[in-house]
């Protein structure tokens, strides 16, 4: 059966539910039904029905007295489901704190959902020194990390051109590539040396160093990552320590994955 053939059994009603719940993140933490209706490009009554049944189930919730709605604890459920039917997470959580211990620097494993890193797994050091406090199910901007570059880097030719189509690249440092074409070159690298570096990208002070975790078949399964202050993860040791431990911890899982 084709891919137009199959269409005709999509739900437009849940595709709208889950749009409407992909509208909120941590910059819209509340929004009213004009706003809804205004990115959905929709007339205040289509989406009425979609808030009133989120609303019902228990994911959304409505402040009585402003009338603006926002997600309620409810939704994490969904994502710890999916996290609690991975295995790798569990697997990789002793890998990362010895990780950790080995650098002096945190460790973290994410996956990649559209052009954004989600993280499964993290093993911190005691010492805060990010003023990101990244946590499990936290989400950055893939083309700003080094997990996310690697997640990117190993894609295949097809979805990796599926996700670029149309992406904007925001700048968070002056460190950033914003530029598409400078991105597909660094990817290019990243392939053929099989780990990927962020120098201050995404947060001025902190660099990382990512590479990839593959499944049986050989694709892209998830990223392992040490993240800390640039003192730390100094580029002396980057090349000579940091690059072959954490590789190594990558070969381990990935063999775990197949």
């Amino acid at each position: 059966m084709s891919k137009p053939e199959k269409d005709r059994y999509l739900s437009n009603s849940l595709i709208r539910g889950l749009e409407i719940l992909r509208m909120f993140d941590a910059s819209t933490p509340t929004l009213s039904l004009v706003e809804i209706a205004a990115k959905m490009g929709v007339s205040r009554t289509v989406p009425f029905r979609f808030l009133y049944t989120l609303q019902y189930l228990g994911y959304l919730y409505q402040d009585e007295v402003t009338k603006r709605y926002q997600l309620t604890p409810k939704v994490m459920d969904l994502g710890f489901a999916y996290l609690n039917t991975m295995q790798l997470p569990d697997l990789a959580r002793p890998y990362l704190e010895k990780l950790r211990d080995q650098t002096g620097a945190s460790a973290h494993m994410g996956i990649l959902d559209g052009n954004e890193v989600v993280y499964v797994a993290r093993a911190a050091t005691s010492t805060s020194f990010s003023t990101l406090n990244v946590m499990i199910g936290s989400r950055l901007p893939a083309h700003a990390t080094s997990m996310g570059k690697v997640l990117l880097a190993f894609l295949s030719e097809e979805k990796l051109q599926a996700l670029s189509e149309n992406t904007n690249l925001p700048s968070f440092t002056t460190q950033t590539k914003t530029m598409l074409l400078d991105l597909k070159k660094e990817l290019e690298e990243i392939r053929k040396k099989g780990y990927a570096i962020s120098k201050e990208e995404f947060e001025i002070g902190i660099c990382s160093v990512a590479v990839p975790i593959f499944d049986r078949d050989g694709g892209i399964l998830a990223a392992i990552n040490v993240a800390a202050p640039t003192s730390v993860l100094n580029p002396d040791m980057l090349e000579s320590q940091v690059v072959p431990v954490i590789c190594e911890t990558a070969k381990a899982l990935s063999g775990y994955a197949r």
